[in-house]
C-alpha cells in the first residue's frame, strides 16, 4: 500500500483532489481511500500499484503543488540528515564570504557548476577556498550576521522531528564556522562540515582534514543510522545539489528541496513550491503538532 500526499501552497481544491485520483486510476493504481483535507491544503490518497507509475502520473499536476509518493509503512522517519547551504539556509556561504573578498562572481560561478554536477566537488571546493587566501577571518562572523538567513520552515521541521524522537544531523560541504551556529539556531543534534585553515587572523587558502563531500555525506548517513540502531528506511535525507545525491539515494526517503535538476531526478520527492514544513506533511504530521519555538 502506498500514499500520495498532495501539498498545496494555499488551498487544496476538491477538483484537484479528484483529478489526482483520476490520474492514479488511469495509471493502473487502484485508489483505496482518502484522508480528510488537513490544514486546508494537504490530503493523502491511499492506493495500491506502482509507486513509480504514480509519481509519473501525478507529475506536474499543478505548478503550485508538491506531491510525495511513498509506502504507507514506516512513513514517519526517525533520522533527519540535511544539507545546509540553499537547504537549511537561503544562501551559499562560500559565495557570500567571497563577496567580502570582492570575488563573489568568480566563486559563485564555480559553486553553481559544482552543484549542478558539472565539476568535481572536492576539486572545486579546494579551488574556491584557495581564492579566499588572505581574507580576514572576521569576515566570517560579519557574513553570518549580514547574509545568512534560515530557510522558512527549517526550525519547525527540525524541532518537530526532535519532539517525535528523531535524530537530526546537519551535514555541509561548507564550513564549520557557519555550520555550528546554524545548527544551534535551528536545533540540530549535531553538525559536520569542512574546517577552514587560518593563520594570524587570516584564511590561508587551505582546509584541515578530510573533505565533507558526496561520499562523506553518504557515509555519515549510514554511520548515524547504525549508531542509532536504525535501518536506512527509517531515514530522511534532504538536499539541493549534486553532492547530496548519494545520501538522497541511500536514505529511505530522499528529498530534493528547490534543487538542481540532477538532484531532483535522484530523489523520491522533489519539493519545489512549499517550504520545509512540507517534509512534516509528508510524514503525516499536521500543523497542530508542530513545534514553532
Amino acid at each position: 500500500m502506498f500514499i500520495a500526499t498532495l501539498i498545496a501552497t494555499e488551498k487544496l481544491e476538491k477538483g484537484e483532489l479528484s483529478s489526482a485520483q483520476d490520474r492514479l486510476n488511469a495509471a493502473g493504481c487502484a485508489v483505496t481511500g482518502l484522508s480528510d483535507v488537513v490544514d486546508n491544503r494537504v490530503a493523502d490518497i491511499f492506493f495500491s500499484g506502482s509507486a513509480k507509475d504514480a509519481r509519473a502520473a501525478l507529475e506536474g499536476i499543478k505548478d503550485s503543488m508538491d506531491v510525495a509518493v511513498q509506502p504507507l509503512e514506516n512513513r514517519q522517519k526517525k533520522l533527519l540528515i540535511s544539507d545546509m547551504d540553499s537547504t537549511m539556509i537561503t544562501v551559499e556561504c562560500i559565495d557570500e564570504l567571497a563577496d567580502y573578498a570582492g570575488i563573489k562572481g568568480q566563486i559563485a560561478e564555480i559553486t553553481e557548476r559544482a552543484m549542478q554536477g558539472e565539476l568535481d566537488f572536492e576539486e572545486a571546493l579546494r579551488g574556491r577556498v584557495a581564492l579566499l587566501k588572505g581574507l580576514e577571518t572576521s569576515a566570517i562572523q560579519k557574513c553570518l550576521d549580514e547574509r545568512v538567513t534560515i530557510m522558512p520552515g527549517a526550525e519547525i521541521l527540525v524541532r518537530t522531528m526532535r519532539k517525535f524522537g528523531a535524530e537530526t544531523v546537519l551535514v555541509s560541504g561548507g564550513f564549520t564556522k557557519f555550520a555550528k551556529p546554524v545548527a544551534e539556531m535551528i536545533g540540530f543534534h549535531s553538525f559536520h562540515a569542512n574546517i577552514l585553515d587560518e593563520d594570524n587572523g587570516q584564511l590561508n587558502g587551505g582546509l584541515v582534514g578530510e573533505i565533507v563531500a558526496a561520499a562523506a555525506k553518504k557515509k555519515l548517513l549510514e554511520s548515524c543510522a547504525e549508531a542509532a540502531g536504525l535501518a536506512l528506511r527509517d531515514c530522511l535525507a534532504v538536499g539541493d545539489g549534486a553532492n547530496d545525491i548519494p545520501m538522497i539515494e541511500t536514505s529511505g526517503m530522499g528529498v530534493a528541496y528547490h534543487a538542481k535538476p540532477k538532484a531532483a531526478l535522484a530523489a523520491d520527492v522533489a519539493i519545489n513550491s512549499n517550504d520545509l514544513t512540507a517534509l512534516l506533511h509528508m510524514q503525516g504530521i499536521s500543523s497542530d503538532q508542530w513545534v514553532s519555538d
